[in-house]
């Protein structure tokens, strides 16, 4: 009887082989079982009835294939739009951080190409919980091998209950060797037509590649069949690890009671609610009254008390043809709640326009623009107190100008002085304005926004000193259309002194007739009339010398104003566009399935 068990056995891999149309590439029965460790699961297979034996699962032909899986309209744009948030973030964010959505967005192209006429199941569970013999029970042949050796399932054994889910199957890693059919015939039992059923190791063995067959897997499969029994259903590991952090997968998720019949009386109702009031401590929506959610059933894979009423529900869920949608969208909701801390904020986020103006303000003060307007103002009075003044002010002026010899040294250590408080006020500018268009904004994006701040407010002082001086005054200040005459009416009263003197000086020298009325008299008028005459033009050069000051003082400011633009603000408001399109992106990512 073994001989020929083991020559169907080998019949088995070989048809596979055929089948596959791969020979040379595929491994050898030795080779696998060193790979997959399951050499006393294949053992025992082998020894089973060739009555019992259930064929290998052959890779259908191109023809046969099942039509691939198709997303519905909002997922398609969840994805798309996750992609194109991947895609805005890769220079912000560490891989690290997007490693999860990438991730997703593997799984879900991959998923996409297979079949969607398929649903495939794992049945997980800790050591001793019975989900091998639930396994069996529901192929309805033992395929798994169920027993007191722990652990006893080695690697992950899938049964197919219809053609056509070898891609999804490879997808799994799974060997040929551990695919099987069930003992029924494909057209005996339609309720679980399309059902891929997956038997994984325990998630709690001590075999370190055991548990990482569960962790795989469990991120691959379109749902997931969570067996627990009456000693362990509240374990820490089962619910920390897996039904934690996979709660927002509760429409595609089994949690099975199992060995019931270990339980006397209404035990088993009293553990099936304290079951449930755990898995709503995780977080769980649980499928009750109509609701999505995780269904919750108690069962004896043993008796096969339950069993029924799991493959009805079993069957339901795989007629339906959306666990695998629903899978990838949890998937997608899972990764949007990851990514919420590096997008989301509290606040709004931005430049004010009164940040700006402050900005350029401060940029105005460090560059000197109220002090340039008001040196601007007092060249034009000074301009026309040497147009419009007496000849004597004027020749006064210059003869105490050059009595007086500057060394300059004071004037080299204030410029000094001025130049790294300007240089100071700068940075603090550019520190502020980064801090108020950074202020909510996650950690990331924050530092970005800092960022580029400090790169434009590298050359900003030099910057603004060449633009000070281009922007700086002309070398001769405007004169308005009045001064003629008032330079006429200060040569006149020049021209009357000068006459006064001259006729008083003939009279003394007895050139011209002695008449000390009109010289006395001319020479008052030019005395009187050329201060006049400076103090009227004085006056009437106010308002043109302010506004001149006010025009170049605006000058000077629009020109800080325009440097600080380009280098710091510009920069600073292309980052804050990034994170509005990032924010745009993460929005239709979240959908209605993340609060």
């Amino acid at each position: 009887m073994v001989k020929e068990a083991d020559m169907a056995h080998a019949r088995v891999e070989h048809d596979d082989n055929d089948a596959r149309g791969r020979d040379d590439d595929a491994p050898s029965p030795a080779e696998a079982e060193d790979a997959w460790d399951d050499g006393l699961i294949a053992r025992r297979v082998c020894e089973t009835s060739a009555a019992e034996l259930v064929p290998v699962e052959p890779r259908p032909s191109r023809q046969s294939a099942a039509p691939p899986l198709a997303y519905d309209g909002p997922l398609r744009s969840r994805l798309d739009a996750l992609r194109e948030l991947v895609g805005l973030s890769r220079t912000r964010l560490d891989s690290a951080t997007l490693a999860e959505a990438g991730r997703v967005l593997d799984e879900a192209a991959a998923r996409r190409r297979l079949s969607g006429q398929h649903t495939v199941v794992a049945i997980a569970g800790a050591t001793g919980s019975g989900k091998s013999q639930l396994f069996n029970a529901l192929a309805g042949v033992a395929i798994s091998e169920t027993g007191v050796r722990r652990p006893t399932t080695a690697a992950p054994i899938a049964c197919s209950w219809s053609d056509g889910a070898a891609g999804l199957i490879d997808r799994l890693g799974i060997p040929g060797r551990l695919r099987r059919r069930p003992v029924q015939a494909q057209d005996a039992d339609p309720q679980l037509r399309g059902l891929v059923l997956v038997d994984l190791p325990d998630h709690d063995s001590a075999a370190v590649q055991h548990r990482e067959h569960v962790d795989r897997i469990l991120r691959l499969v379109d749902a997931v069949i969570w067996v627990v029994d009456p000693e362990k259903y509240a374990d820490a590991v089962l619910h920390e690890r897996y039904l934690r952090p996979m709660a927002g997968h509760a429409e595609v998720m089994f949690v099975v009671l199992n060995q019931v019949d270990r339980l006397p009386g209404e035990a088993a109702d009293q553990v099936l609610d304290d079951l449930r009031r755990l898995l709503d401590e995780d977080g769980i929506a649980l499928g009750e009254y109509g609701e999505p959610g995780a269904t919750v059933l108690a069962l004896s894979a043993l008796t096969g008390h339950g069993v029924g009423e799991l493959r009805e529900a079993l069957g339901q869920f795989v007629a339906e043809r959306g666990a695998a949608v629903r899978r990838i969208s949890a998937d997608v909701d899972a990764a949007a709640r990851r990514l919420r801390p590096v997008y989301a904020t509290r606040s709004s986020t931005g430049l004010s326009e009164e940040a700006r103006e402050e900005f350029s303000a401060r940029l105005a003060d460090a560059v000197g623009a109220t002090a340039a307007g008001d040196a601007a103002e007092r060249a034009w009075l000074r301009n026309a107190n040497k147009a419009c003044g007496t000849p004597w002010l004027r020749l006064w002026r210059w003869c105490r100008s050059r009595r007086e010899a500057p060394t300059g040294r004071l004037m080299l250590g204030t410029q000094q002085d001025e130049e790294a408080t300007a240089r100071q006020r700068v940075e603090h500018a550019v520190r502020t304005v980064a801090d108020q268009a950074s202020a909510g904004m996650p950690g990331p994006w924050a530092q970005a926004v800092r960022e580029a701040s400090v790169r434009g407010a590298q050359g900003l002082p030099e910057a603004l000193d060449q633009l000070a001086a281009r922007a700086g005054l002309p070398g001769r200040p405007p004169r308005p259309g009045w001064w003629p005459v008032a330079v006429l009416a200060q040569a006149a009263m020049t021209i009357l002194q000068v006459a006064g003197g001259l006729w008083l000086v003939g009279q003394i020298a007895g050139v011209m007739a002695p008449n000390l009325g009109v010289p006395v008299l001319l020479m008052l008028a030019g005395i009187v009339g050329g201060p006049l005459v400076e103090w009227s033009c004085r006056i009437a050069a106010r308002g043109p010398a302010r506004r001149y000051g006010q025009e170049a003082e605006r000058r000077l400011r629009e020109a800080a104003s325009g440097c600080g633009r380009a280098r710091v603000l510009d920069p600073v408001a292309a980052e804050l566009l990034r994170y509005r399109e990032v924010r745009e992106q993460y929005a239709l990512v979240k959908g209605a399935g993340v609060g």
